[in-house]
């Protein structure tokens, strides 16, 4: 159980992000919220499996990673489980538009780049955590942790009002931005999946 339960989950994070690039190329909204609200759920399962083989002497970096896991999945599972609930289901006046429309530079596309932020730190944290024995898991680790790299961008980019000027859903350039971000975070969740097909032999 302990094994199959983070290789469900890297199943489920190599899929959404797969699915999540499509929706993106192909501009069908609704779906890139809905697999956004299925990928957090499928990376804690993943999360939780690294942080249960991890040595002693690496475990406060595997909680670490864990828990920062958890409030990527919160901020994230807010923001587009509200898009394709509240937001859909209801007309919304000028102001909570500009507040709770997912688009750059509103409230929830703020904290989305936070979640992400939080996520970049939980990779870092899980791969300094693992311990590899071959070059597969080199690679897994050392994705995890240079991934780590966006969290300063998600992190102080919105405090610059950067966004602020920005219409639509932030135009070719940020989609992408966010299709390479999908072709950089897919190996990983297969290399995560082989990783745990390997230990449950």
């Amino acid at each position: 159980m302990n094994r199959m339960i983070p290789k469900i989950g890297s199943v489920i994070v190599t899929l959404t992000v797969f699915f999540f690039a499509v929706f993106l190329i192909t501009g069908f909204s609704n779906g890139q919220y809905f697999v956004c609200s299925l990928l957090p759920i499928g990376y804690i399962m993943m999360s939780a499996g690294i942080q249960n083989e991890s040595s002693p002497d690496r475990r406060v970096a595997a909680n670490t990673g864990l828990v920062l896991a958890a409030v990527y999945a919160l901020l994230v599972l807010l923001v587009y489980f509200s898009q394709n609930t509240y937001v859909a289901q209801n007309d919304l006046n000028e102001q909570a538009e500009s507040i709770l429309r997912f688009k750059p530079g509103s409230l929830t596309f703020c904290y989305d780049l936070l979640g992400y932020g939080m996520m970049a730190l939980s990779t870092f944290f899980l791969g300094l955590s693992m311990q590899p024995d071959n070059k597969p898991d080199k690679w897994l680790k050392w994705l995890l942790m240079i991934h780590g790299a966006f969290f300063p961008g998600c992190f102080f980019m919105p405090m610059t009002g950067v966004f602020s000027g920005s219409s639509g859903s932030g135009g070719s350039g940020g989609t992408v931005a966010l299709v390479a971000w999908c072709v950089y975070f897919l190996p990983i969740g297969i290399l995560a999946f082989m990783h745990f097909g390997k230990k449950s032999e």
